[in-house]
C-alpha cells in the first residue's frame, strides 16, 4: 500500500493520544496531518499521572528526560478537619526501580506539561498541529479517506485516526455506539488553583477536607509556582456546579480554612460526572479510534491518558509497516484485537478503584495501575514455539523486560522504529535479516531464560523460539519485513 492523497494519516485531536500518534508516525517517515480544534494545547492539569508502562513509552519516543525533570512524585496524602491534622498515608504504592523495570512509580506531572513536551519533540522532528482546524465530517472508499474541516478544506488521506475525545466527532460520524454506564451520578468539579504563599495547603501534601456537602481534595502540581490541582465531590446528584473563578473560590472558601483571597488565580476549571464506556468498535474501514473516543473511564486511578498513550504506541508502528513497508493490511485488524480487551479491563479497574473509594475505602494505587502487566498472548501477533516455562517466564505477546546489556541497557537497544531480535544463551541469530530488525546478544538473562526473542517497535515479544526457522520467516512477512536473502 503506497502512500498517496495530501497526507498519509490525517489525525484529529491533539491531546496526549494524538500527540503521542503523531509524533512515533514523523519518526517513522509518515506524513501525518495532526488537527486540533482549539487554537491551542489544553490548558488543563486534568490527567496528571504518568504510569511506569508510559514512560517507558515516551523513554522510546526520546522525551523522557525532559517529562522527568518536569514531574515529580505524588505526596503522601494528609487528611485535615479544619485546621487540624487527622493523619498521613501514601494513596500511591512506592517501589524501587529494577533491572527489568527501571521506572517504578506513577509520576505526577499536569496534562498540559505532557503535552507541551510532546509538542516540542514532534516539531523537532518536523511536524507540528493545525490549530483551529475542526473535521467537521468524513467520506471513505476502499483507496483512502476524505476529511472534512471547519476551514472548508477537503483533506484526502490513506487512514484517519480519531483522537478527539469521549464526544468524537469520528466516532458519531462512523455511527459506533458507546456501550457504558455512570459509575457516579455525583457531579465533580476539577480545577487549577493558585495559592498563595504561607495558606494552610503546603505544598509538601495532598491535601483533603471531607464534608458533608462533599470533599476536596487540593494536589500540589510541581514547578513550585503555587498550583494545586483542585478536586471537590457535590454530594446533592442535582448540584449545580460554578467553574466561573469567583465559584471555585467560594466552594474553597466554604470546605477548607483557606480564605477565597488567598486563591490567587484559577487558570482552569471543568466539571464532570464520571462514567465507563467503551466502543463497540475501535476500526471501520480506514479509519481508527484511539484514547477517549474509544474508552471513557472514571479519573480513579489515572488510567485514561496512559491507556490512550498506548492505544497510539500500539497503532502507529503497524501503520508505519503498512504505508512504508509493504506489510499485508490484515497487520491493522491486530490494533482492535488487542488493545480492545485492554480497555475493557482497565474500564474495569478505573470504575472498582471509583466506587470503593466513593465508599470511603480509598485503596492503595498498586501494581494494577502501573499497565506493565498489559500483554497481547492471545494475540495473532504473539507467536511462541518454545516449550512452556515457568509461569513468570516471558512468553511472547509479553513486555519486553530491561536489562542490562553492556555498558548500558536493553531499552537502549530497543529505543527506535525498528525490531530488535534478541538472542539469549546459546541461541544464535540468523546471518540475514531484514535491514528494519537489529541483532543483540545477552550471554544469559533469566527474565528471558534461553532462546530468540522478536521484539516489537512497541516494546512486546512478538515472536520467540529455540532457534531461527520457518516461524519466524512467516512473522516477518506478516509484519511487513522481508529478507535480505533466504534462510539456509
Amino acid at each position: 500500500m503506497t502512500a498517496h492523497g495530501d497526507t498519509d494519516v490525517v489525525i484529529t485531536g491533539a491531546g496526549p493520544t494524538g500527540l503521542v500518534l503523531a509524533l512515533d508516525l514523523a519518526r517513522r517517515g509518515v506524513r501525518a496531518l495532526l488537527l486540533e480544534r482549539a487554537d491551542g494545547l489544553f490548558p488543563g492539569s486534568r490527567g496528571k499521572g504518568l504510569q511506569p508502562r508510559s514512560q517507558e513509552v515516551l523513554d522510546d519516543l526520546g522525551v523522557l528526560p525532559e517529562v522527568l525533570a518536569a514531574g515529580g512524585p505524588y505526596p503522601r496524602m494528609l487528611a485535615w478537619e479544619g485546621t487540624e491534622r487527622r493523619g498521613e498515608w501514601d494513596m500511591i504504592e512506592r517501589s524501587e526501580p529494577t533491572e527489568r523495570v527501571p521506572y517504578a512509580n506513577t509520576l505526577l506531572i499536569p496534562q498540559s506539561r505532557t503535552q507541551e513536551l510532546l509538542y516540542a519533540r514532534l516539531t523537532a522532528l518536523g511536524g507540528g498541529v493545525r490549530f483551529g482546524a475542526a473535521l467537521t465530517g468524513l467520506r471513505q472508499d476502499d483507496t483512502g479517506v476524505e476529511a472534512l474541516l471547519s476551514t472548508g478544506e477537503t483533506i484526502r488521506a490513506a487512514f484517519l485516526v480519531g483522537a478527539d475525545g469521549g464526544r468524537s466527532t469520528v466516532r458519531r460520524a462512523l455511527g459506533v455506539g458507546m456501550t457504558g454506564e455512570t459509575v457516579d451520578p455525583r457531579p465533580m468539579l476539577v480545577a487549577d488553583v493558585r495559592i498563595s504563599p504561607g495558606a494552610v495547603a503546603d505544598r509538601d501534601h495532598w491535601h483533603v477536607w471531607r464534608a458533608a456537602d462533599g470533599g476536596v481534595a487540593l494536589c500540589p502540581l510541581p514547578g513550585g509556582d503555587g498550583l494545586f490541582q483542585l478536586a471537590a465531590t457535590f454530594e446533592d446528584a442535582d448540584a449545580g456546579v460554578d467553574t466561573t473563578p469567583e465559584g471555585v473560590r467560594a466552594l474553597l472558601a466554604a470546605r477548607t480554612p483557606l480564605a477565597a483571597e488567598e486563591i490567587t488565580e484559577v487558570p482552569w476549571a471543568s466539571d464532570y460526572r464520571a462514567r465507563a464506556a467503551l466502543a463497540d468498535r475501535f476500526r471501520e474501514g480506514r479509519v481508527f479510534l484511539a484514547g477517549d473516543a474509544a474508552h471513557v473511564h472514571s479519573p480513579a486511578g489515572g488510567q485514561g491518558l496512559n491507556t490512550g498513550v498506548q492505544d497510539a504506541y500500539n497503532l502507529g508502528w503497524k501503520l508505519a509497516q503498512v504505508l512504508r513497508h509493504g506489510a499485508p493490511a490484515a497487520l491493522l485488524d491486530s490494533y482492535e484485537a488487542e488493545r480492545r480487551p485492554v480497555a475493557a479491563d482497565v474500564l474495569g479497574l478505573s470504575t472498582r478503584l471509583h466506587r470503593a473509594t466513593a465508599d470511603g475505602d480509598a485503596p492503595q494505587r498498586g501494581r494494577d495501575v502501573q499497565q506493565l502487566g498489559v500483554g497481547y498472548r492471545d494475540s495473532a501477533l504473539a507467536v511462541d514455539t518454545r516449550a512452556q516455562g515457568p509461569g513468570d517466564a516471558v512468553r511472547a505477546g509479553d513486555r519486553a523486560p530491561d536489562g542490562p546489556h553492556g555498558d548500558g541497557r536493553l531499552f537502549d537497544l530497543f529505543r527506535g522504529p525498528h525490531f530488535t531480535l534478541l538472542a539469549v544463551g546459546p541461541a544464535e541469530p540468523p546471518a540475514l535479516l531484514p535491514e528494519q530488525v537489529r541483532a543483540a546478544r545477552l550471554t544469559a538473562y533469566e527474565p528471558y531464560g534461553p532462546g530468540l526473542f522478536l521484539i516489537r517497535p512497541d516494546g512486546y515479544v512478538g515472536w520467540a523460539g529455540a532457534r531461527a526457522d520457518a516461524s519466524l520467516d512467516a512473522y516477518l512477512a506478516a509484519v511487513g519485513l522481508t529478507l535480505a536473502g533466504v534462510r539456509a
